[in-house]
């Protein structure tokens, strides 16, 4: 539905982010540990979003990136974590620390997260152990086909191997061809080689 907001940002609260957009100001749910990730006040900015809507209500929630929004919807696929529960969550511990915790199953350390309790930092250990490593993972893509990258990695593919992909790619292309058409063959050859 949204992926993202850009507008002038009108205040940030601990937990809330205020957007106005083409004469909207949004109200925006924002993890505590990301709101320090947006511009000042006044400033321009762009919040990635997720929708919740229920029968009795709507909510729109706010991420930094993508990588944290990522984070989000895989915490609410943790049975006994909602909308909420993960925006606490997200809010008091850091992505690489929660990643750690998880990966290492530190149970001790999740459960020092407010309003997280054995059962819950347990659940997220069976559920997402292994899920969110590659999340934050700072953007491997320093070639000049990122926008091919981030077009593969939203059919699903791993961005490190899309850029790889790219690469090889890269080597077998015709020369003397347009922009266009070296997109068009970059982005058929590289998912020939993730096939």
């Amino acid at each position: 539905m949204f992926n993202s907001i850009q507008g002038t940002i009108t205040e940030k609260l601990s937990d809330t982010l205020r957007l106005l957009s083409g004469g909207i100001e949004w109200d925006i749910a924002v993890p505590a540990t990301d709101i320090a990730q947006f511009p000042p006040v006044g400033d321009k900015g762009q919040v990635f979003t997720w929708l919740y809507h229920k029968d009795d209500q709507m909510r729109l929630f706010g991420f930094s990136d993508t990588a944290r929004r990522t984070t989000f919807l895989e915490l609410l696929k943790v049975e006994g974590i909602g909308p909420k529960g993960a925006l606490k969550i997200m809010g008091g511990i850091g992505q690489e620390e929660l990643e750690n915790a998880l990966e290492t199953e530190d149970i001790a350390r999740l459960e020092g997260v407010p309003g997280l309790g054995k059962k819950t930092a347990q659940k997220m250990i069976l559920t997402l152990k292994g899920k969110l490593s590659h999340v934050s993972r700072a953007d491997p893509i320093t070639s000049p086909y990122k926008e091919l990258v981030e077009a593969l990695a939203e059919m699903g593919y791993d961005k490190r191997a899309a850029a790889e992909a790219l690469t090889k790619a890269a080597a077998d292309l015709s020369p003397g061809i347009s922009k266009a058409e070296q997109e068009k063959q970059l982005f058929k050859q590289a998912i020939l080689y993730l096939s």
